[in-house]
């Protein structure tokens, strides 16, 4: 069997799987391991909760953030790593799918992970005009759109106010973003339309589906030279099908095209829904592969 035989095999197994998944919410036999849980003897970062009042680049907005600093950090030191992920509250909850900052204790203490400081952030609202009145969310139009005025929002609003107490790295190599499900694709717009600024993509469950026109990014890909940008994809077989488009197609799509132009990417494709409980399990492994070498290039810096 040739290479592009065994590509074309593996692509057709995937949506294989796809077309005979099991009904959303079948059982998902993930359970976290040792890395995503606390361990004796390993230092424990500090996170801390910030508020955004107002934004330029999100006009009439506020929204909450959370930053972790992990043990190893020295204000007297190198600059650290840094990694960004929407909807965070969800990524820094100790209880929940993901529980990052007990993930990058557990790494950064065994090295695994360069020192990388962590900045949650949610998607912004806009205040009830009267009383009693709910916040709008403005998740999709920060989400969706495939604009840079995400990514210009995180380097000239969140970033520079993390840096008013953390030194953070400000080159490509030092950055990465992730996010789950329109946050997701969310990292990867950041990362696509400036790879200066990040160089390393998580999508968990990513919307690559035609909610504000993600799903022309696999055409977008194979066309367009290929960015300094490292992908990790995670989706599952009984992920989300409906009117916006099939989600694990997007992501096998994505995962297709990124191989066809070279990228250095990877998809973990299981058997989940639309969650986090796959995307926490797997995320040690994630961040590993994402970060791999960055360690040894930290060093002769």
């Amino acid at each position: 069997m040739t290479p592009t035989t065994r590509r074309a095999f593996r692509l057709c197994a995937g949506l294989l799987a796809l077309l005979t998944s099991p009904a959303l919410g079948a059982a998902e036999n993930y359970k976290l391991t040792p890395d995503s849980l606390p361990q004796d003897g390993v230092p424990k970062g500090a996170v801390t909760k910030h508020r955004l009042a107002k934004s330029e680049v999100f006009p009439g907005t506020e929204r909450g953030y959370w930053v972790y600093v992990p043990a190893q950090y020295k204000a007297d030191g190198p600059p650290a790593c840094v990694m960004v992920f929407q909807d965070g509250v969800w990524y820094q909850d100790p209880k929940g799918d993901y529980r990052v900052p007990t993930v990058f204790d557990n790494l950064i203490h065994r090295g695994e992970l360069p020192v990388t400081v962590g900045v949650f952030v949610n998607p912004g609202t806009f205040p009830g005009a009267r009383e009693g009145e709910k916040p709008r969310s403005n998740r999709s139009f920060e989400y969706d759109s495939l604009s840079p005025s995400y990514a210009r929002f995180v380097e000239q609003e969140i970033l520079p106010e993390v840096a008013k107490t953390v030194r953070l790295r400000t080159d490509a190599a030092g950055r990465a973003i992730c996010g789950i499900s329109s946050g997701g694709i969310c990292a990867f717009t950041a990362a696509w339309q400036n790879p200066q600024l990040f160089s390393k993509v998580l999508s968990h469950v990513g919307s690559f589906t035609n909610i504000r026109g993600g799903d022309a990014y696999p055409g977008l890909i194979r066309k367009a030279s290929p960015k300094a940008v490292r992908v990790y994809l995670q989706d599952g077989a009984a992920d989300l099908d409906n009117e916006h488009g099939s989600w694990p197609l997007g992501n096998l799509q994505m995962a297709a095209a990124l191989r066809y132009k070279g990228y250095d990417y990877k998809l973990v494709y299981g058997e989940g829904a639309h969650n986090g409980k796959h995307g926490g399990v797997d995320l040690p492994d994630a961040l590993r592969w994402l970060w791999r070498g960055e360690i040894e290039a930290s060093q002769k810096r």
